[in-house]
């Protein structure tokens, strides 16, 4: 019976080469590209897209908490992603 790290690196070698066939399905055949924007490697920018701004709404989110809130929270995902990190290096 093979070993469980076998089992894992058939697992990570299986979804690194779907991953790359898909993406070069994705690319083959241009998904997701706008055919009225052509900026070529550069499309999904959307410095790019020409008058970027009247195509957006900069009402359309209105947070509801204070400022601080929500950096205390991105603080609190740093430091709980922080010490996850911290425990998984130390199995090794």
């Amino acid at each position: 019976m093979p070993s469980r790290k076998t089992i894992y690196k058939v697992i990570t070698v299986l979804v690194a080469v779907v991953t790359l066939v898909i993406a070069v399905y994705i690319m083959a055949h241009r998904l997701g590209l706008n055919p009225d924007y052509d900026f070529g490697a550069g499309a999904y920018y959307y410095a790019d897209i020409p008058n970027f701004e009247e195509l957006i709404d900069e009402n359309a989110y209105q947070p509801r908490l204070p400022y601080l809130v929500y950096v205390l929270l991105f603080l609190a995902w740093g430091a709980l992603m922080y010490l996850l990190w911290k425990k998984i290096d130390r199995r090794k």
